[in-house]
């Protein structure tokens, strides 16, 4: 199976994250985590956390009416925003409205961990897409995603081999034969930095740069993993990193996170939600 660079620390030399500054929460950025449902509320609390142990400072969150409130006394860093569902279990179009707002006043959005599957999931990527803000997407909003016109900066895009197989409109079975190279056509039609997602991971970039990781533990193939990986990009987005840099550190922090769970609890077991309390360790390194 063909692979890019060996994504490790020695590699990380050349992509330095920002230095840690000193200030306000103004001063290490600006995040809105859109995530969460009624069958998945617990999502945006793992993705909020996990952006927050990467250090991101200031922390906004949209989640649907009726989970809003537990989110908020679940996660009391945060201001919390309920907007109305769709019967799908979705936004309406009038939350998608409200939503952009939001995102025109941060530095970065983490959406899709935990959204349900709805309508309005294409509208709400096209107008985050607009908005100036960094966008890492995930999950139910990579399934009905359109290339976009050109925007400021690439997109964050975290496929597993499902939501790349919809990217590209190609079967499970192709992604399987070359993860990679399908990795490499995403990033380029949709002009983003995509993670194509498994036990070996691929970040690959528009213009054909790869980097393979193959570490990690086992225990990180649970529910709740990814969406603390997507936290961990928007809290180094957050901080001032660029959205490749961001990436590929937070490949390797979420991998060094399962190792060091790994060594603490056994190979398997651990919780998703435990992986957010290595990271801060682990940045200091």
């Amino acid at each position: 199976m063909k692979s890019g660079k060996p994504l490790t620390r020695a590699a990380l030399k050349s992509f330095p994250l920002p230095r840690v500054v000193d200030g306000d929460k103004e001063t290490k950025g600006r995040i809105l985590i859109i995530a969460g449902s009624r069958e998945v509320a617990g999502a945006a609390l793992l993705t909020a956390t996990a952006a927050m142990r990467a250090g991101a400072g200031k922390l906004s969150m949209v989640t649907v009416e009726d989970v809003a409130v537990p989110t908020a006394l679940a996660m009391p860093e945060a201001k919390v925003v309920g907007l109305e569902e769709a019967r799908d279990g979705g936004f309406t179009r009038s939350a998608v409205s409200e939503i952009r707002k939001l995102a025109d006043d941060v530095d970065v959005v983490v959406a899709g961990p935990g959204m349900a599957s709805a309508k309005t999931c294409q509208q709400l990527a096209e107008e985050l897409l607009k908005s100036e803000a960094e966008v890492v997407l995930d999950a139910a909003l990579l399934h009905s995603l359109q290339p976009a016109k050109s925007r400021t900066g690439p997109p964050v895009l975290l496929p597993h081999a499902g939501e790349l197989s919809s990217l590209l409109g190609c079967t499970d079975e192709e992604i399987d034969e070359d993860p990679l190279g399908c990795g490499l056509r995403a990033a380029k039609t949709y002009n983003a930095i995509v993670l194509a997602k498994g036990v070996t991971s691929h970040v690959v970039t528009p213009d054909g740069r790869a980097w393979t990781y193959t570490g990690g533990a086992a225990g990180l193939g649970v529910s709740g993993s990814g969406d603390t990986l997507a936290g961990i990009v928007g809290g180094l987005l957050a901080r001032g990193a660029e959205p490749l840099t961001a990436l590929l550190w937070a490949v390797l922090l979420h991998g060094e996170a399962g190792e060091a769970l790994t060594k603490k609890a056994g190979p398997i077991g651990f919780l998703a939600r435990e992986i957010p309390g290595e990271i801060p360790a682990l940045l200091a390194r």
